[in-house]
């Protein structure tokens, strides 16, 4: 009998073993998949041939898909830094490092884009070009590219050198001894071995979230006028508590130091909704500060990012690598504000100095400081820092060789000792973190010692404090009442013909508090009150929807109900501490009619009610937010039978009936109420893979993808459906011998080049399609100009790569660029005369775009390569 065992670990996550084949193998790997491991058991301390190391897994194998319900679901920096390092299989003289190498498996793209991220999370940037792009002169870069390289032992390897990778297509793979892998269906799996087989299913179910590894109870936190909360002091392999993380508490907004795994659920534990997040301060790129970005693109605005240039580009160039996206799509999530190193940079009164620290990756430190009654109030956050020790064993003269200066060093060690009310400082030790004793001549009033696992020594406790989960140091009391200005802004926006002064009668309602887990407004319920939502978050439950909704900050609950009299839709219940202003129903009505709005907001709240129990808008969206997208909402009906065809620029929800999702001939989807179609033109440019047939008379409602540009988490959800479907047409496998097929001998080894060059095979089949089926000109020339516009932004891409980098033969390239698209002009002349068919159309795009591919393309492949671009 064989010895496959399979270990559930979590939703998500899957534990594959075969011990006689020395195979062990992580399926799924989300944020902190390693601490799962380390708590079911799977990775402990143990000892080869004397050596101290730990076991763990030797192989990953990825999820089919990027994003599930919002979250990361491919982090394999951690688990593959476990296996280097913890385990020893990289150590130079290790027991474990016996040659082989650890192994990702999964699909071409996802391998792709995962070596990419892990390149990117071990370097950050990668070259002297790269800093001088985000804005470092050639000295200061020369430098900073000394120091990295003096980390890397002197030389930036690309993870391609370090692991082995295994593509799994559709047909079955060995993974070595027998033990076979197969794809059951999307994220469907079978591992089979000696007659016996499991099955591994990493799909996650609908709105579940993956879970977090350690229990975090739930806090009230006051609103101060300036205050840190203490939201993780531990570090990537700390099984207790989140990773060293911080927030501030500036005049009753909040802000975010870092974005660990687990973000939001330390954010419920801290009765903090996504909405009430003003802006986050971020260091640097590795997971254990980056994993929970996914959590504040969910916010109905673009929440401010703050950081160096340099820190930036290196968050998301990694981005970019993890989710095969352009890097300037960042400032879609995000509302991008560079910071001055060395320099306070004033943040609406919040000053902050952010100030570099080594590190594998671009590292900025913060100073804070606010201004109070005798003097600044000041924190510092030193995540992550590095021992002086080691730091002082790199100092070297020489120009040529890896290292730093003792200037730059004694720069930096007056850094990081700088006084401050209160300090946070990175002690994990190693190679690459700080250590306590640095700071034993820091005259800050409080340290406090972070990012560690392990144990604080008494050598240590003399020197700093702990801060456990949850606790506050207040700097600057608050006598002001934050909560009603929060109460006033939401008010403002939902009724902005109302002036200030009659928006004063509701803002002297009560403030309620609910514990977490109690419900607010039960469902089939006479309404006693209606809510208004100022911090925390609520869940919107109903018995007769699929759908639940997180809401937070700016959420009016029961407002239908109480306007009308009618019992409750829904149940309202906290999952963590909630304040809400407390408007009674006769005084909400009588107010409204007076403002003459009564009309408006019942048109309003009948849409709004229908947008609430979607998935695309049922989570985080606040009231005012939807009304905008209510007020620019238009029906359309659709008869049976007839194709669901919106107009290029629209997103189309369907009300009443139902659709087919259909790619040729092959149904995918099944559409009924709640669902959308059209996100892959409207909100990504990309043309059509599929078609939607009305399959029972359909209500549609259609809304300009403009109107949803500035909302990042319906944005993210609408990225995650156009992933999942684009996924779910190339597994239909309908591309026929008509079209231009992309094949992986085509890559360039360059993720950003390869992703441009499928975007060009999937607009040129458009428009081969669009002639092979005899569309109109307009149609056809719609086709034709996505091509061109497209290509001609590919073409302006890859020559300022070339020209950034240096490559001889640039000029030369971008000329054969010119000559290509003087070419696409006949072909546009043919096309609107109408005397070329399809198979001409395809024959010239074959040369046209594949050719220069092939040839052309894959000339400066190895010269940029070698520049440690892939």
């Amino acid at each position: 009998m064989s010895g496959l065992k399979k270990v559930d670990i979590a939703a998500g996550v899957v534990w594959v073993e075969v011990p006689e084949l020395d195979i062990r193998i992580l399926c799924g790997c989300p944020a902190d998949s390693v601490k799962h491991m380390m708590l079911r058991g799977l990775i402990l301390p143990t000892q080869v041939a004397g050596v101290k190391t730990e076991t763990g897994p030797n192989a990953i194998l990825l999820s089919d898909v990027m994003i599930q319900n919002g979250a990361f679901c491919n982090l394999a920096e951690f688990p593959v830094l476990q296996m280097f390092y913890r385990q020893g299989m990289l150590l130079p003289g290790h027991p474990n490092n016996t040659g082989r190498r650890p192994r990702l498996i999964g699909r071409h793209e996802q391998l792709q884009a995962q070596l990419q991220y892990i390149y990117r999370g071990n370097y950050g940037l990668i070259s002297a070009e790269e800093l001088m792009e985000a804005g470092l002169d050639p000295a200061t870069s020369h430098e900073m590219m000394r120091l990295k390289l003096r980390f890397a032992f002197g030389r930036i390897s690309h993870p391609r050198e370090l692991l082995d990778t295994l593509t799994l297509a559709d047909a079955p793979v060995e993974l070595g001894g027998g033990l076979m892998l197969r794809r059951l269906g999307l994220n469907h799996f079978e591992f089979s071995h000696e007659g016996e087989s499991v099955d591994v299913d990493l799909n996650l179910p609908p709105f579940e979230i993956h879970e977090c590894p350690y229990t975090l109870g739930f806090h009230q936190i006051p609103r101060e006028y300036f205050a840190v909360i203490h939201s993780g002091d531990g570090d990537g392999w700390d099984i207790r508590r989140p990773s060293m993380g911080a927030i501030l508490v500036y005049q009753g907004r909040i802000f975010l130091i870092d974005a660990g795994p687990n973000l939001i659920y330390a954010l419920n534990a801290l009765g903090i909704g996504i909405n009430e997040i003003e802006g986050l301060f971020h260091t640097h790129s590795h997971d254990d500060h980056f994993a929970g970005l996914t959590t504040l693109i969910r916010a109905d605005r673009r929440i401010k990012y703050f950081a160096t240039p340099m820190v930036r580009a290196a968050v998301t160039k990694k981005l970019a690598a993890l989710l095969s996206i352009e890097e300037e799509d960042f400032s879609d999530y995000f509302e991008v504000r560079d910071l001055s190193m060395g320099e306070w940079n004033d943040v609406d009164g919040l000053e902050v100095r952010p100030i570099f620290s080594p590190h594998p990756v671009e590292t900025t430190p913060f100073y804070f400081r606010v201004l109070a009654e005798g003097g600044y109030r000041t924190y510092a956050h030193m995540a992550d820092v590095v021992g002086l020790d080691i730091l002082k064993g790199m100092v070297t003269e020489e120009p040529g060789k890896p290292g730093l200066s003792q200037a730059w060093m004694d720069k930096i060690t007056a850094d990081y000792v700088e006084p401050a009310d209160v300090k946070k400082v990175d002690i994990g030790g190693g190679l690459i973190h700080g250590a306590a004793q640095d700071f034993s001549v820091d005259t800050s009033r409080k340290i406090i010692l972070s990012h560690t696992a392990l144990k604080l020594t008494d050598e240590q406790r003399r020197i700093g404090s702990g801060a456990s989960f949850g606790t506050v140091d207040v700097l600057v009391r608050s006598y002001r009442d934050f909560a009603r200005r929060s109460a006033y802004e939401h008010l403002a926006g939902y009724f902005p013909t109302v002036s200030d002064a009659h928006l004063q009668v509701l803002l002297n309602c009560p403030l309620e508090t609910f514990n977490p887990e109690t419900i607010l407004i039960r469902e089939g319920s006479q309404s006693e009150a209606i809510y208004l939502l100022l911090t925390g978050q609520v869940e919107m439950l109903s018995s007769d929807s699929r759908i639940r909704s997180q809401l937070s900050a700016g959420a009016l609950l029961g407002e239908l109900a109480g306007l009308h009299g009618l019992p409750s839709m829904e149940t309202y219940r906290a999952t963590s501490y909630v304040q809400a202003l407390r408007l009674s129903p006769d005084f909400y009505l009588e107010f409204v009619k007076r403002h003459d709005l009564f009309a408006d907001i019942s048109r309003l709240m009948e849409i709004r009610e229908f947008l609430s129990r979607t998935w695309l808008f049922g989570e985080v969206v606040s009231t005012g937010t939807l009304n905008r997208i209510a007020n620019d909402m238009r029906p359309h009906n659709v008869a049976l039978g007839d194709d669901l065809d919106v107009d290029d620029h629209c997103i189309a929800l369907i009300r009443s009936g139902k659709g087919l999702r259909m790619v040729g001939a092959q149904e995918l989807e099944h559409l009924g109420p709640g669902d959308f179609f059209g996100e892959e033109t409207a909100a990504f440019g990309t043309p059509r893979l599929s078609r939607v047939i009305a399959t029972a008379p359909m209500e549609l409602s259609v809304l300009p993808a403009a109107t949803l540009q500035d909302i990042p988490g319906v944005r993210w959800k609408l990225f995650e459906t156009f992933h999942r479907r684009t996924r779910a047409c190339a597994e239909a496998q309908v591309v026929t011998s008509g079209d231009l097929i992309w094949r992986e001998e085509y890559s360039v080894n360059i993720l950003r080049i390869d992703n441009h060059h499928r975007r060009l095979f999937e607009m040129s089949n458009r428009l081969i399609d669009a002639v092979r089926h005899g569309k109109d000109k307009s149609e056809t020339g719609i086709a034709l100009d996505f091509l061109i516009g497209y290509a001609m932004y590919h073409f302006t891409e890859e020559e300022t790569l070339l020209e950034r980098y240096g490559y001889p033969e640039g000029n030369s390239h971008a000329a054969k660029h010119k000559r290509l698209m003087s070419q696409v002009s006949e072909l546009e002349e043919r096309l609107s005369a109408a005397t070329i068919g399809a198979d001409e159309v395809l024959s010239f795009l074959q040369g046209w775009i594949t050719n220069h591919i092939l040839v052309e393309d894959r000339r400066y492949a190895p010269f940029i390569n070698a520049k440690g671009v892939y």
